[in-house]
């Protein structure tokens, strides 16, 4: 943990009280992070001791996305990195996908990516910190029924968005990642009966599904000291479900 607690980086997490996000709040407090926390099941609470805060948001609210990233900095004074967990599975086929319930996941998974990227772009530049996206193998494989087409093609999007904002902001040293998990044993699955999960689990060659706190060291180790010659990059995530 640094010495000084008000020099820490100063992490912005969406997604916050999701599986993943709680392991990666856990995981940067840990290692001395400050943390703004946000998510539309958080309720807003005040800065504790310097170095947590939390607030509820709605990321496909554009107003809302800028007034939070001005929240964070008025706080902490900086934003170094920002990480981006929020969003919202669906269900396939295509047939059943109503145009309202494509929009929908597009807003949650993917234009809120591109309202957060675009909020924080002065934040970064100035800590020359970076932007990590959750995608997912949905993204890279195409999807399933499991996941409907809307989820699949906005995990795919991120990691476009990703590859294009590595381009553009290199010259400011500002690095832009993803992490692509599979099936990671969260409260995401619940939706899903035992057996449905077993044949999940079963389907994976490493023969489990992932933890969240193996996802919170990806990202950690992508945003710290020693992923700082790494841009543009997807993390694949997924006891080999999808092989690069």
């Amino acid at each position: 943990m640094p010495p000084d607690r008000a020099q820490a980086p100063v992490a912005f997490v969406t997604g916050a009280a999701g599986g993943i996000g709680r392991a990666l709040v856990e995981r940067l407090r840990s290692e001395g992070y400050r943390i703004h926390a946000t998510d539309l099941a958080l309720a807003a609470l005040p800065c504790v001791d310097g170095g947590f805060r939390a607030a509820s948001l709605d990321v496909t609210d554009e107003a809302a996305v800028d007034a939070a990233i001005e929240a964070c900095r008025a706080t902490f004074g900086r934003i170094d990195h920002v990480i981006h967990l929020a969003g919202a599975t669906g269900s396939g086929p295509l047939e059943s996908v109503s145009r309202a319930d494509w929009q929908r996941l597009l807003d949650v998974n993917l234009t809120s990516a591109f309202l957060l990227a675009r909020a924080a772009r002065a934040a970064l530049r100035e800590s020359q910190g970076s932007l990590t996206l959750l995608s997912s193998t949905n993204g890279l494989h195409g999807g399933s029924a499991l996941s409907g087409p809307a989820y699949a093609v906005a995990k795919a999007g991120l990691i476009s968005l990703v590859r294009y904002l590595a381009k553009e902001w290199a010259a400011d040293r500002v690095r832009v990642n993803t992490v692509a998990p599979g099936p990671v044993d969260t409260p995401m699955l619940a939706r899903f009966t035992p057996e449905e999960r077993a044949r999940i689990a079963a389907a994976v060659p490493l023969g489990r599904l992932g933890e969240a706190g193996e996802v919170a060291a990806a990202i950690a180790y992508l945003i710290g000291r020693d992923g700082r010659w790494i841009t543009g990059t997807t993390l694949n995530l997924s006891g080999g479900a999808v092989l690069d």
